[in-house]
């Protein structure tokens, strides 16, 4: 599943992947793969990207209903 949020979430802090991937320390193709639902990471990595981007958990990998 894609992760349209993150991918909103990331923009609008204006960044790019590698900025992204650099803020987490993971590669710019983890942050695409992630982003089109291609890599499910790990929980460390996304407590990583939330952090980044200022979101939470829930605001960034809960699924919708």
């Amino acid at each position: 599943m894609k992760n349209l949020k993150m991918k909103a979430a990331r923009a609008g802090k204006d960044l790019s992947q590698d900025d992204l991937a650099r803020l987490t320390g993971v590669s710019r193709q983890t942050i695409s793969a992630i982003e089109k639902g291609d890599y499910n990471p790990t929980i460390n990595l996304c407590i990583a990207i939330c952090r980044a981007l200022d979101r939470t958990l829930d605001e960034l990998f809960w699924p919708e209903p």
